[in-house]
């Protein structure tokens, strides 16, 4: 039983939602998308309210699944979503530069990444990205894979993060040595 497939859909004004072929076509202020509409599951529109509906309890696993895709969709095309990121480090920042954002991040060559279509990523500060658009999916995957030119250190805790993202720092060689067994290492005298 698919609680989540049952919830109602808010249409806010200015946005329509029209059947496109097999996918749904989510059309708003801030853009135009698509969700597939899988066989077996069909939506009603009344009073600027959507409702997804199943034909049978084997379409269940998809009946939740196309409704929160259409929950996101609709929300995208209305407010967009937002992801933060934060880097830390001495030395490390970005800039942007029309479609692309360089990267200092340490290495011997700064590091060029190209914004996708659909994506705004906006330099706050040259530590502070906001990477924002209508597509959940795509703001996700374009967040991580900057999270992913640096990854946090557990040791020094530098590279790029989200923004509130808790770190588990980790004890360095140096200091679990002075913890342990004091002074040992030597050759045994006999």
């Amino acid at each position: 039983m698919s609680r989540i497939g049952k919830k109602i859909i808010a249409l806010p004004q200015g946005v329509s939602v029209q059947v496109d072929g097999l996918s749904l076509a989510v059309k708003g202020p801030k853009g135009a998308l698509h969700v597939p509409l899988p066989a077996g599951i069909h939506f009603e529109k009344q009073d600027g309210h959507l409702q997804l509906k199943r034909d049978s309890d084997d379409d269940s696993a998809l009946h939740g699944l196309v409704r929160s895709l259409l929950a996101n969709a609709v929300r995208g095309v209305t407010t967009g979503f937002e992801k933060h990121l934060d880097i830390v480090g001495i030395g490390y920042r970005a800039e942007s530069k029309g479609k692309s954002v360089t990267f200092v991040l340490g290495y011997s060559h700064p590091i060029e990444f190209p914004v996708p279509d659909g994506i705004a990523i906006a330099v706050e500060k040259q530590t502070h990205l906001v990477v924002s658009g209508a597509d959940r999916q795509l703001v996700g995957h374009v967040a991580a894979k900057i999270r992913g030119l640096r990854p946090p250190d557990p040791y020094k805790n530098k590279g790029i993060r989200y923004t509130g993202e808790r770190l588990k720092k980790k004890v360095g060689k140096a200091a679990a040595a002075a913890g342990g067994a004091g002074g040992g290492g030597g050759a045994a005298k006999g």
